[in-house]
């Protein structure tokens, strides 16, 4: 594959020409425009493209693609920017494809509990336009996310424990290919043995394979009753004990959440409560009315067994919408604990039955470590973050994050897990994937060369080089 390894000195005349003509003043150079198209949430340095073009129907994006194939120059898909792996980052030089400004809700099935929407949508404009029907969108990162974003990195969040990631939530995609052409995968039938499932091969290809310009989702009715708890624990460990009983009695808790002290007293220093700043989960239920008294009751009992405390009950939307933004701002708020400081968050993802053994080990592990770092986990479902605050133009910061990191995922790989569970892998994290995936990554880097020949599409990111 004839991919390209640096920026050229300038982008041609010719295409900036035509994309002038193309888009007018949604054609930008200015400085402004490439710093922020050039970064996302986290500790990786700031790369600018060397132009920003602002899409607003997928015929204008085919067209764009199209001319850049033609200039072998390169295109990066842009949603919101608060990716945490750096896929956004022009590693390549080339064209930030901004992508937000496609947010029409085309249209919304309630028949068939389903819903197609352009790329540039965000879950909190869909679940705001689904409100008055009775219906939402489960599928909940805490950010403002873009849905194309979402289904790009494959992205999960506090609801997956019970409603699954966007892998189990998108039907179908309109995308446009490295040559401008465009295709739809997949029907809106709930099921279909008919090709290959070119749906799942996009979901999560980071935009390395073809660009999302729309999505058709499964959508879910409200529940009748939705209630919250809170717990406190002696440790992280006893908490994630718990969650994992939880689960493994058949108790379909909706959202399951772990934080540690640190991240507890980053919350209430940012989001002004006063909650315990011990190790707490975060509990959610959703059902009928009697279904969440039995499911609270169920895990009240199970948290006691492990030295839970305080066991608290949280109903009424002002009160759910309260405990869930707090978790939502966990990322601000630990950030706020050390100005000037960002952070580097890791994300692996094992078995349920082996996530107290590795939670265990990284607390035992960042105990040692020289920075002040938090724990976050949306641990029904085997995922947890660690955050450590670095200045990342400290070499001896970096490192020990960086080291740190590397013993994180070399233990869940040895646990049969995986390097990120739901932040993708971008720039951050391609070099475990040949631990990860081994040979299976001869026949990634073909499906990459036969969709992407020229190699435009946002190069350097997922496959290792």
């Amino acid at each position: 594959m004839n991919a390209i390894s640096r920026p050229p000195a300038d982008l041609p005349a010719a295409l900036v020409a035509a994309l002038s003509a193309l888009l007018g003043e949604r054609f930008s150079r200015r400085s402004a425009d490439l710093e922020q198209h050039g970064r996302g949430e986290s500790y990786h340095p700031t790369c600018p493209p060397q132009a920003v073009c602002r899409a607003t129907a997928t015929e204008e994006v085919a067209r764009i693609v199209t001319l850049c194939a033609a200039h072998r120059v390169p295109v990066i898909p842009f949603g919101a920017g608060t990716s945490l792996e750096g896929h956004v980052l022009a590693v390549a030089g080339g064209i930030s494809l901004d992508l937000s400004g496609m947010n029409r809700i085309v249209a919304v099935r309630p028949g068939d509990l389903d819903a197609t929407v352009e790329a540039g949508v965000t879950r909190q404009q869909l679940n705001a336009w689904l409100r008055d029907q009775g219906l939402f969108f489960p599928v909940d990162p805490g950010a403002e996310c873009t849905l194309g974003g979402m289904a790009a990195t494959r992205a999960s969040g506090t609801n997956a424990v019970r409603y699954g990631t966007m892998r189990e939530n998108v039907i179908a995609l309109t995308a446009v290919m490295a040559d401008g052409s465009v295709i739809r995968t997949g029907s809106r039938a709930r099921k279909s043995s008919a090709g290959y499932d070119l749906t799942r091969l996009l979901v999560g290809s980071e935009g390395t394979l073809g660009i999302i310009t729309e999505v058709t989702l499964r959508l879910y009715g409200v529940p009748e009753a939705v209630s919250a708890a809170i717990c406190h624990f002696p440790d992280v460990a006893s908490a994630v004990a718990t969650v994992t009983d939880i689960v493994q009695a058949g108790n379909p808790v909706a959202r399951a959440e772990m934080l540690d002290d640190m991240t507890m007293r980053a919350i209430n220093r940012y989001s002004k409560t006063a909650m315990a700043e011990a190790p707490t989960l975060f509990l959610e239920f959703h059902g009928s009315a009697a279904g969440v008294e039995e499911q609270a009751a169920l895990a009240q009992e199970i948290a006691d067994g492990h030295g839970g405390t305080g066991f608290e009950r949280a109903t009424g939307h002002e009160a759910l919408n309260r405990l869930w933004h707090a978790r939502h701002n966990v990322h601000y708020a630990v950030l706020g604990l050390s100005p000037g400081r960002k952070l580097w968050s890791t994300d692996v993802c094992v078995p349920l039955s082996q996530l107290t053994e590795l939670v265990r080990w990284a607390d035992r592990e960042r105990a040692d470590l020289p920075v002040m770092t938090s724990m976050v986990g949306h641990v029904g479902d085997g995922n947890f973050h660690m955050g450590l605050l670095i200045h990342p133009d400290d070499p001896a910061e970096l490192g020990v994050a960086e080291a740190f990191n590397e013993r994180l995922v070399e233990r869940a790989i040895a646990l049969e897990g995986t390097c990120t569970g739901e932040h993708g892998v971008g720039t951050g994290k391609r070099k475990f994937l040949v631990k990860e995936h081994g040979a299976a990554l001869a026949p990634m880097r073909a499906i990459k060369a036969a969709l992407d020949p020229l190699g435009i599409l946002n190069p350097g990111k997922v496959l290792p080089d």
